[in-house]
């Protein structure tokens, strides 16, 4: 006989800002962290919450969906709802929750020595380069827009050129990731914010944190997307997620420290850490992310995609969040969390940033690249303020700054809802071409719960002869392979479905699935 559900003091507020199904996942949240609901415990059915807060039965489903997704809580086939076990990292009464442990910069922005704030002159001898310089041997060429790196065409986050044409004079079917679709726009919302932006005199104090109308728009976007508790003071606008990794290795990092990066990730990463004198530190991953246990106790900086691990798809279920705080709490690191694609979620709503979970610990990066166009050349870096003053700091030495009326023109695209209008739109044309691909593969794709791409893992002898056979057919694709440090662990597709259009992503999938089934040997003779 399954155990009575618990008896749960919860209430929800109407006239509050947040939705009742967000206040509902927060309080559940907190009872959980708190203690209150011991792993085991039977939750009420949705039926009986809904009833005992007068509220719809969706409003309660909702938040039970969106737990279930982070790990707090699991199902038992007829038997009900139940809180889930997050292991022994998890807070307790009286244990350090969100937020506990050493600030990554003590008050007042200046670390002692080996601290995090004055590790500036580590990173002397390649600032005369300019910010983002890399060493000799890296391949790189010149700045990309969203302040990252421009590498070779087989950059999976942000390749360039065109696609051409496929052998029957037919428009070749890019099905490469790293780029969002940017032919559906409102252009009447994209005029007016730049007839908003040559409103803006030019200037030449420039605040090293970006304009302050635009830093409190994004507090608010960040607030309401992705429950980020953050407010102006602990944001600063880049020029991208590149451009924000690399003001903040140029901080922390000193030459010969140890930066840790996921196996199989970005390539872009490993290169801007790199050129910031860093030593690489491969960590693996798993199909949930990074494989915290694995992770030394000397690094000095993690870079990590927790939300939508890249290229795999994973994404960081609580219970590890909590043992990556702890780690990064232990070790003293820095946590630099990429949320490159965390808006676009099909199953439930986009997951928490890890930020949230620890602002003393964690720096947030942020880029309209996939969301908007990798064109507007903006992003965001979200830190405690103390560190955020280092890193303003740093940028003021390097004379790096993101353009003012690009600033401006994403402040109005944010105040107005324009952006968000965008979103929504966008998700529901990107969960059509996801559902294309998914439809076409079946149960080969893994990591299409979010973001723009997934992957189809292979074994390794058949990867390259797939991609050229898929290549003669007019699709290109790109490979697990090619975002590893060392050698290949893990093999396979990486499939993006951003930039090409919901036709060409069927025929692109309907050549894929072909290719894939009766075996690789038949379709390409």
């Amino acid at each position: 006989m399954p155990p009575i559900p618990v008896e749960l003091p919860l209430a929800v507020d109407r006239a509050a800002p947040a939705s009742l199904t967000v206040q509902l996942g927060d309080r559940l949240r907190e009872a959980i962290r708190g203690g209150a609901l011991a792993p085991g415990e039977r939750l009420p059915s949705t039926r009986a919450l809904a009833r005992q807060l007068a509220v719809s039965r969706t409003v309660v489903t909702d938040a039970y969906q969106q737990l279930y997704a982070e790990g707090w809580i699991e199902g038992r086939h007829g038997s009900g709802t139940y809180v889930a076990d997050l292991g022994p990292s998890r807070p307790g009464p009286g244990n350090a929750g969100p937020g506990a442990g050493p600030s990554a910069v003590p008050a007042g922005g200046r670390a002692p020595a080996g601290g995090a704030a004055g590790r500036t002159e580590g990173a002397a001898r390649i600032r005369d380069a300019g910010p983002g310089a890399a060493p000799p041997g890296h391949g790189l060429r010149t700045a990309a827009p969203d302040g990252a790196f421009q590498a070779d065409r087989r950059d999976g986050r942000g390749h360039g050129g065109h696609a051409g044409s496929g052998p029957d004079g037919a428009a070749v079917i890019d099905l490469r990731p790293g780029r969002p679709w940017v032919r559906d726009y409102d252009e009447a919302a994209w005029r007016r914010a730049w007839r908003a932006a040559a409103d803006l005199p030019p200037g030449d104090g420039v605040d090293p944190c970006g304009l302050p109308r635009l830093r409190e728009a994004l507090a608010r976007h960040l607030r309401r997307a992705r429950t980020v508790p953050a407010g102006p003071e602990n944001i600063m606008i880049t020029r991208g997620t590149g451009s924000g990794l690399d003001l903040v290795a140029a901080t922390v990092l000193r030459p010969g420290d140890r930066a840790g990066v996921e196996e199989p990730g970005w390539r872009r990463a490993r290169s801007i850490l790199a050129a910031r004198g860093a030593e690489i530190v491969p960590c693996p991953v798993d199909s949930d992310g990074v494989v915290v246990e694995e992770l030394p106790e000397d690094l000095r900086l993690l870079y990590t995609t927790p939300a939508h691990q890249y290229p795999l798809g994973g994404r960081l279920p609580i219970a590890r969040r909590e043992r990556l705080l702890a780690w990064a709490r232990r070790s003293g690191a820095v946590v630099v969390e990429d949320d490159y694609d965390a808006e676009f979620r099909y199953d439930v709503a986009p997951l928490p940033a890890l930020y949230g979970l620890d602002p003393a610990r964690v720096v947030l990066l942020g880029t309209l690249s996939k969301s908007l166009s990798p064109d507007v050349g903006v992003g965001w870096l979200v830190a405690a303020p103390e560190l955020l003053e280092a890193v303003a700091r740093t940028r003021a030495e390097l004379a790096d700054r993101t353009s003012g009326p690009a600033q401006q023109a994403v402040a109005v695209l944010l105040e107005r809802g324009d952006l968000d209008r965008h979103l929504r739109r966008m998700r529901r044309e990107y969960a059509r071409r996801r559902a294309a691909l998914v439809a076409a593969l079946g149960p080969r794709v893994t990591g299409d719960t979010a973001g723009l791409h997934v992957t189809i893992e292979l074994p390794g002898h058949e990867v390259g002869p797939l991609v050229e056979a898929a290549r003669a057919r007019g699709v290109l694709l790109d490979t697990v392979e090619h975002h590893h440090h060392g050698p290949p662990g893990r093999h396979g597709l990486v499939v993006g479905y951003g930039s090409a259009s919901l036709a060409q992503v069927r025929r692109g999938a309907a050549i894929l699935a072909r290719l894939l089934g009766p075996g690789l040997a038949e379709t390409t003779e």
